[in-house]
């Protein structure tokens, strides 16, 4: 079985590009490197998990050369680096959107309060041609109710 095996691994690499027996050497390589550093269960480092999500982005073949975790495991990994970018690149906003300024609020009421016919599309358009930049939806919230 052994000597089977070893063919089949030969004829494998025989095929196989350049690249991606370099690829496979190096993931085989940073999995003893981890197996050499823990005693009983395998410790992933932080680098060693990036270095697990980069190569799965890169290679293809990077599920049958991976022993030492699952490649669930690896794509948990990712979607964890992913979630802490997008934490860290909005790091002290607030959420939702930002308000508009007090000028443009009490320009819609005055326009709606002197103007009763006209609607949220004519106070839009009036204040585009004044320069403001706003949303029809946000002119109608802003719009005084004539009852």
């Amino acid at each position: 079985m052994g000597i089977l095996r070893i063919i089949l691994v030969f004829l494998r690499a025989l095929f196989s590009t350049h690249a991606a027996l370099a690829a496979e050497n190096l993931a085989l390589r940073q999995q003893l490197a981890v197996l050499r550093q823990s005693v009983k269960r395998p410790k992933f480092r932080p680098q060693d998990r990036l270095f697990w999500v980069v190569l799965s982005q890169l290679w293809k073949g990077w599920r049958s050369c991976l022993h030492v975790a699952q490649p669930a495991t690896v794509v948990k990994w990712h979607r964890q680096g992913f979630k802490r970018y997008w934490r860290w690149r909005f790091r002290g906003q607030k959420p939702g959107r930002r308000q508009i300024n007090a000028e443009i609020r009490d320009l819609i009421r005055q326009m709606s309060r002197d103007n009763s016919t006209w609607g949220a599309p004519r106070i839009l358009s009036e204040l585009k041609l004044l320069g403001y930049t706003v949303a029809e939806r946000t002119v109608a919230k802003y719009m005084v109710r004539n009852n």
